[in-house]
């Protein structure tokens, strides 16, 4: 099992000594290390959009996306909530702990925004009265269609206990989220996150929480500070990317 013990330099070559790809996505490559029970994750220099349908090479995206979501998870684990991150190795990589990965998005709203706003026509930008959350079936066939929680189990994703679970995590994750924002002034719009589990049952925050998997606005201008700055064409990504770690690494500092 892994803990949040860092390993010395020698460790981390030890661990590398293996280099076997063992999955690529759009944002990331997921490599196996010596010890089974730890992954090498790299985090590439793309920015996709329309399930992929869009994809642009982006030089430093890859950079920042690791530095930002190793700062959020690192905080989480002071703060007590479980996720899979061991430590981060460079600037374009991380260690984490081998789940296996349930395939749902979890997606919590807190503002109208992007889909949710168009498929129930509510103004973007408008506050919603309490955190919505969605599931999402992570399957690039059907490309990622919405579900509920009898889906869920009719397809045998997680049982009525994982789900319940899943969802108290993802709500503890909101508030955290929120209030860690807060003190950089950004407003958390909405995020989907992703969960795996140990042998042993338990349920843990995995994959990233970076401007690719939320939405991000700044508090006083309501400027954008997230991938729909490339969805959208509103501008240059990489500088957006860099202000939101800036902001994380100066809150980081005062601590």
């Amino acid at each position: 099992m892994v803990t949040t013990i860092k390993y010395t330099e020698k460790d981390v070559w030890d661990l590398l000594g293996s280099n076997t790809l063992l999955y690529e996505g759009k944002a990331k490559k997921l490599y196996g290390t010596k010890d089974s029970g730890v992954l090498r994750v790299e985090y590439l220099d793309q920015a996709t959009a329309l399930n992929g349908v869009r994809k642009d090479f982006v030089d430093g995206k890859g950079s920042l996306n690791n530095q930002i979501t190793s700062l959020v998870f690192e905080q989480f684990n002071q703060s007590g909530i479980k996720n899979h991150f061991v430590e981060k190795i460079s600037k374009h990589e991380q260690l984490v702990e081998s789940l296996e990965m349930i395939p749902l998005e979890v997606v919590i709203r807190n503002v109208s925004a992007g889909s949710f706003s168009k498929r129930l026509a509510i103004t973007e930008g408008l506050p919603l009265a309490f955190p919505v959350l969605e599931f999402y079936y992570k399957e690039d066939q059907l490309d990622d269609p919405i579900i509920n929680e009898d889906h869920i189990k009719i397809l045998e994703i997680a049982t009525e206990q994982e789900i319940e679970t899943i969802k108290q995590e993802a709500h503890k994750i909101n508030q955290a989220l929120i209030d860690l924002f807060k003190k950089i002034d950004i407003q958390l719009i909405d995020f989907k996150i992703e969960f795996g589990k140990r042998a042993d049952g338990t349920i843990l925050l995995a994959d990233e929480i970076t401007p690719d998997t939320c939405r991000l606005w700044d508090e006083e201008t309501k400027d954008h500070l997230d991938k729909d700055v490339y969805r959208r064409n509103l501008g240059e990504l990489i500088p957006v990317y860099q202000e939101v770690l800036d902001r994380l690494e100066k809150v980081f500092n005062q601590n």
